[in-house]
């Protein structure tokens, strides 16, 4: 069962766990739940995308009810003006928020994308980010004897693939668990030290302004329980 946390005429959002794909790719024929399934057989009715989560991604993502609404929202996603927060632990500390405005290469899939030119240009790239909280934890991964993390705030105001992911990595900053652009020191630490097998990045809120009754929408999707344990551990406020 997936949790639901906003349903109304138009638009269901849920809370996607971590590790489950949006929906059935020929990439992962061996897997065998996807969210849009899941989602479709437990409320009944057909559930179309607006935007995607990476697999190893959790928290808000919201489906229109019909393909008429699904059309006319997606040009909000388009344009960015759907307002998504983000919460990632990432190494070391950043001590002020700012912006970082940084293109990106698009990024091709090695078996998908095998045909695709490698040579596009970079596409413009911008996020907000924002340190809330850090720790410092008695574990080494190289030469000194504590590690140093920080709980971060973003919002992306482009929508690129693994935009926050790349940015983070750019900054020196990977999210730890990010097995694709992350540092495997602090990935092993975090699942042999706090038995956390996962990348720490969740989607914790979307608004917008609702596209047909005009009113301000606000949809929030709480943390899991290794997010709930990690907190606890580094004494940091749960992110809501």
């Amino acid at each position: 069962m997936l949790e639901i946390i906003y349903q109304d005429e138009y638009f269901v959002a849920v809370n996607k766990p971590a590790g489950m794909l949006v929906h059935r790719s020929w990439l992962d024929k061996h897997e065998t739940q996807f969210v849009m399934q899941t989602l479709r057989d437990q409320i009944g009715q057909h559930v179309f995308p607006l935007h995607r989560l990476d697999r190893p991604t959790s928290g808000v993502l919201i489906f229109a009810l019909s393909s008429e609404v699904a059309s006319q929202v997606m040009p909000m996603f388009a344009n960015h003006e759907m307002e998504k927060t983000y919460h990632a632990i990432v190494r070391g500390w950043i001590l002020e928020e700012g912006r970082l405005d940084y293109a990106l290469k698009v990024e091709l899939d090695k078996i998908a994308d095998k045909h695709a030119s490698q040579d596009k240009e970079a596409q413009e790239a911008v996020t907000d980010y924002k340190p809330l909280a850090k720790a410092e934890i008695p574990h080494s991964t190289g030469q000194f004897p504590t590690t140093r993390y920080c709980l971060m705030e973003m919002k992306p105001l482009t929508g690129r693939k693994h935009q926050l992911r790349r940015h983070m990595a750019h900054l020196r900053h990977p999210i730890v668990g990010d097995t694709t652009h992350g540092d495997g020191k602090h990935n092993k630490l975090f699942r042999e030290v706090y038995d956390s097998h996962r990348l720490l990045l969740h989607s914790s809120s979307l608004k917008f302004v609702h596209p047909f009754t005009k009113q301000e929408v606000v949809i929030k999707a709480g943390v899991d329980d290794t997010w709930k344990r990690l907190c606890a551990e580094f004494s940091w406020s749960i992110p809501s």
